[in-house]
C-alpha cells in the first residue's frame, strides 16, 4: 500500500473525528485510572495523545518542531481539554489538506523523512492511542475496514523499528477469526480481546 495523500488524508479526517468522540467520553473521574501502557495513567495518556496528535501534526505540516511547552504541558488541566483536542484536530486536519504539504521531506530533528510516511506515522499514533485510551475508559475506538488496512499495513512496517525503541511491545497472538483491525493491535503489542499492553507508545 503506497503511502500518498489519497490513501491517507480520508482516514486521517476519520480519525480525527473519532478521536474528539473518544475523547469527549474521558471524564475527569477516569483520568487517574491505569491506562495499561506501562506505566502510565489515563492523564499521561491522554495528555501524549493531546500534544503529539494534534499539536505535532500540524506542527509537521508546517514542518515546525514541536515546543517543549506543549510536550509537557498537562492539558487535562483545563475542564474543557476535550472540546480544545477537537479544535485542535480540525487545525491539524486542515494543516495536511494542501497537497503540497504532502510533498518533500520532514526534519524530525534527527533525520530527514518523506511527508507522507510522516503523515502516516502520525495518523497511525491518533488510532492506536486512541484506541488505548477508549479501552482504558470503557469505550470503543472505531474504523473503517480502509482504515483497519491501512493501520495494518503501518504497523506490521515499522513495528520491528518501533520495539527496538520500546514503543511497541511484543505482539500478541490472536485467533484465526480475528478482525484485520484486530491484527494489526495485536502487532502493535495491544491486546484487543483484553489488557492494552504497548510500552510507552509511539511518538
Amino acid at each position: 500500500m503506497e503511502e500518498r495523500m489519497d490513501t491517507v488524508y480520508p482516514y486521517l479526517v476519520e480519525a480525527a473525528a473519532e478521536a474528539a468522540r473518544v475523547a469527549s467520553g474521558v471524564g475527569p473521574d477516569l483520568l487517574d485510572r491505569p491506562s495499561r501502557c506501562g506505566d502510565w495513567d489515563v492523564r499521561t495518556l491522554v495528555n501524549h495523545w493531546v500534544a503529539y496528535s494534534s499539536h505535532g501534526m500540524e506542527h509537521r505540516a508546517l514542518r515546525e518542531p514541536l515546543p517543549e511547552e506543549l510536550a509537557g504541558r498537562d492539558f487535562t488541566a483545563d475542564d474543557k481539554w476535550a472540546a480544545r483536542y477537537a479544535d485542535q484536530l480540525d487545525r491539524a486536519v486542515a494543516a495536511w489538506s494542501a497537497p503540497e504539504v504532502w510533498e518533500g521531506e520532514v526534519d524530525l530533528g534527527f533525520a530527514q523523512q518523506p511527508a507522507p510516511e510522516v503523515a502516516t506515522l502520525l495518523w497511525a499514533e491518533l488510532v492506536l492511542h486512541g484506541w488505548d485510551v477508549a479501552h482504558a475508559t470503557g469505550q470503543e475506538f472505531h474504523v473503517s475496514d480502509g482504515a483497519a488496512a491501512l493501520l495494518r499495513h503501518v504497523v506490521d512496517k515499522n513495528a520491528a523499528m518501533y520495539r527496538q525503541y520500546e514503543g511497541f511491545a511484543d505482539a500478541v497472538e490472536v485467533g484465526e477469526t480475528a478482525t484485520v483491525y484486530e491484527r494489526a493491535l495485536a502487532a502493535s503489542g495491544r491486546d484487543p480481546r483484553g489488557s492494552a499492553q504497548p510500552a510507552d507508545g509511539t511518538r
